[in-house]
């Protein structure tokens, strides 16, 4: 056995060591061949130069690898070598023990680096895994199956990781559709196209190649107050949660914010709002004011900034929802000849029942921000989901739940209040009293809102 009895022995061999890994990508094979028993006496040295850079952008794990040397890989790796590392080339530890194998026909290094869970999968600047430099050559059999059988095992573990973070994903998915009160079929539809998203994720990380999904650029289509706005942020949520967007940010235009007054306006102005909107949803609300059923005058923009949104959306660095009523959207729709090929994906919200509105009503009294001027207030226990609903249907007429939908139940609820404080005492202390919006309050608000 060898042994390093004096500190100039040592020093002697460290200083050996250092040369060989910065000098020649050959020499290591030397020190680590011989110097093997050896090694225990200089652990602080190897410890410092483990991820070190040295030729070529390697760290000593790579040199050791493609000089085969097993017991250093070992020793490197018990001491916090990084398996990840890439070298300038982008060659992997594994990359180059698989060369090394190839020349030597010595597979130890290889299942020593497989062993400890090297990725088979990393590719290097040529696109390039650890297998593909395996030719069809008679002696390649062991190195070759041994890698695909690593390769399908993390493959597996990969899918097993992926199935959990799906599962996760969609429970996100649901949580956010929970709180939105209808459009079930809405809801149908984004949970069946965001499982077909996800599953695509599953299919990556078994290693499937699958082609990339279209930018799903949508039309949605309703009455004012219908919900269009809630699910448009809800799904900038699920396209960055499903790596469609970097971002879940929407960003949200009305035909003033496209539309100039005088010609070359319209242009500049629209191209700065799709700027804004990279990387998330760009939310055109009453998109149908673009095209006007009657044009004033012969100086209307609007085409030209729809034109201007439909240059950009083969680009996938946005996805554009389109919102506005059902029937003057067809001019929209007609307007470019582009239009549904690129809108793949049209969602009718329908008008919310009388049962509805009151779920909506009581969802924003459940948890209001403390910015909102309901803050603090509650309902009456009496203010069940079907006594409001009643309410409702009898002190509305149905031109007006059409007409402003959810929308009803921001204004009834703030003259709810109002009456709450026309009501009461002044000189009233009770703490209950003064928070709690009754059946009578709310019968008051609604009635005023037809005055």
């Amino acid at each position: 056995m060898l042994q390093l009895a004096t500190t100039e022995s040592t020093l002697l061999s460290i200083f050996w060591i250092y040369r060989s890994l910065v000098m020649s990508s050959w020499r290591p094979r030397t020190w680590y061949a011989q110097s093997e028993h050896a090694q225990l006496h200089f652990l602080p040295f190897i410890v410092l130069i483990t991820d070190a850079d040295l030729q070529y952008g390697e760290t000593a794990l790579h040199t050791a690898a493609k000089n085969g040397c097993n017991q250093a890989v070992k020793l490197l790796l018990a001491h916090g070598a990084s398996l990840q590392a890439k070298a300038n080339n982008g060659m992997t530890a594994l990359h180059l023990a698989v060369w090394h194998s190839l020349r030597a026909g010595d597979c130890s290094t290889v299942e020593t680096l497989l062993l400890r869970k090297a990725d088979c999968s990393a590719k290097d600047h040529d696109g390039k895994i650890p297998i593909d430099y395996l030719d069809p050559a008679p002696g390649n059999e062991k190195l070759r199956k041994l890698l695909s059988w690593h390769i399908q095992e993390q493959r597996k573990r990969n899918a097993i990781e992926a199935c959990s973070q799906t599962k996760a994903k969609l429970d996100e998915l649901e949580k956010e559709l929970s709180a939105i009160v209808g459009l079930h079929e809405v809801k149908a539809q984004l949970r069946r196209w965001a499982k077909g998203m996800l599953l695509d994720e599953r299919r990556r990380a078994l290693g499937l190649k699958v082609g990339a999904r279209r930018p799903p650029h949508m039309a949605f289509l309703g009455n004012p107050g219908t919900g269009k706005t809630l699910v448009a942020r809800v799904l900038g949520k699920l396209l960055h949660m499903v790596g469609i967007l970097p971002t879940d940010k929407v960003t949200e235009v009305q035909r003033t914010d496209l539309v100039g007054e005088f010609v070359g306006h319209t242009g500049p102005k629209t191209r700065r709002k799709l700027k804004e909107a990279e990387g998330g949803i760009l939310f055109v609300d009453e998109a149908y004011r673009l095209i006007p059923a009657q044009k004033s005058d012969d100086k209307d923009y609007g085409l030209e900034a729809l034109e201007e949104i439909m240059s950009v959306m083969d680009s996938g660095k946005l996805v554009v929802v389109f919102a506005g009523y059902g029937v003057p959207m067809k001019r929209v729709i007609s307007s470019n000849e582009g239009f549904c090929r690129r809108v793949t994906k049209f969602f009718h919200f329908d008008d919310f029942s009388s049962e509805e509105l009151a779920m909506i009503l009581r969802v924003k009294m459940s948890d209001p921000a403390e910015d909102d001027p309901l803050y603090g207030f509650k309902l009456h226990p009496s203010c069940t989901v079907e006594a409001v609903a009643q309410l409702i249907n009898r002190k509305t007429t149905e031109q007006q739940r059409k007409e402003m939908n959810g929308g009803l139940a921001d204004p009834v609820l703030v003259n709810a209040r109002e009456n709450l404080d026309l009501r009461l005492d002044f000189d009233c202390v009770d703490a209950d009293e003064l928070l709690t919006i009754t059946m009578e309050d709310l019968e008051a608000g609604i009635e005023l809102l037809s005055h």
